[in-house]
Order: C-alpha cells, then sequence, then structure tokens
C-alpha cells in the first residue's frame, strides 16, 4: 500500500469497510431506538427517517466500492449507479485542494475532466490520503509533468 516499504502501489480506493459497516450499525440502532424509545410521534418519524438515511447511505457506499481504480482499461469512477471509464486523454488536470476547517488542514482530490465535469474524492471516498491517491495516479499516467498540466 505504498508506505510500507513493499513497493507496490495500491491501485483502488474507496471508503473502509469499517466506516461503513459503522454507519450501517448505528443506523440500525437508531431505528431500533426510533421503535422502542421514542414515544412522541414526530421524535419517531424524524428518528426513522435519521435511521433510514444511514442505512441508505451505508448501502450505497458499500456498492460503489471501490470509488476510484486503476484498471487495464482506463481509470474507473464507480458511483452509487454508474461507473464511468477514463482514458488518460479524457482527464484534463488532476490536483489537490487544501484548506482550513475546525482547526484542522483537510485535503480534496479534484479531477476535471476534458468536457469539463469536475469530481471531488474526500479522504472518506478514498479510504486514505488524497495525497497517497495523486502519487499513484501520477505513477500510473493520470496525472503529472507528463500529462502537461500547469497550474
Amino acid at each position: 500500500m505504498g508506505g510500507d516499504g513493499s513497493g507496490v502501489q495500491q491501485t483502488a480506493w474507496g471508503p473502509s469497510p469499517a466506516g461503513i459497516a459503522g454507519c450501517g450499525f448505528v443506523g440500525v440502532l437508531m431505528a431500533i431506538a426510533s421503535v422502542t424509545l421514542v414515544t412522541d410521534p414526530p421524535g419517531r418519524f424524524l428518528t426513522g427517517i435519521a435511521a433510514a438515511g444511514l442505512i441508505l447511505f451505508a448501502g450505497l457506499s458499500w456498492r460503489a466500492r471501490p470509488k476510484l481504480a486503476i484498471t487495464p482499461d482506463g481509470l474507473a469512477l464507480r458511483g452509487w449507479f454508474r461507473t464511468q471509464l477514463f482514458q488518460p486523454s479524457d482527464i484534463k488536470i488532476i490536483r489537490i485542494t487544501e484548506f482550513r476547517r475546525y482547526a484542522r488542514k483537510v485535503r480534496l482530490l479534484e479531477l476535471e475532466t476534458a468536457r469539463g465535469a469536475l469530481v471531488i474524492f474526500s479522504r472518506w471516498d478514498l479510504g486514505t490520503e488524497p495525497l497517497e491517491v495523486l502519487d499513484a495516479l501520477t505513477a500510473a499516467g493520470y496525472a503529472g509533468l507528463g500529462k502537461d498540466q500547469k497550474g
């Protein structure tokens, strides 16, 4: 996975299975609490909606794994409902956007296609630090100086 010194580069990234399972588990707990503990109808309704949302989010996040993968056919971007495949010529630029939020540094991986679409990946989406993913994409020829990208 890159940092262990094995020399093997990771080629697929997605949300952590433990994080997805945690969302699903909390959703199930909320659903149980909504039915058994909450006594007022509006509270039961709102808790039930939140529980259903967490369970749905966990299910769709699991289905979309891996979110980003380097395949022999190209760069695969997997979403909740479809998978897009890009060749190096289809990608205009891949960059890291960094900003401070709540006293910590947040990095996002931005992928802009030649057709003008912008796809943004957070640490949650990738399951690792976006800089590591950018390094792997650069090594695979999807980003960097070899792509004649500036700025």
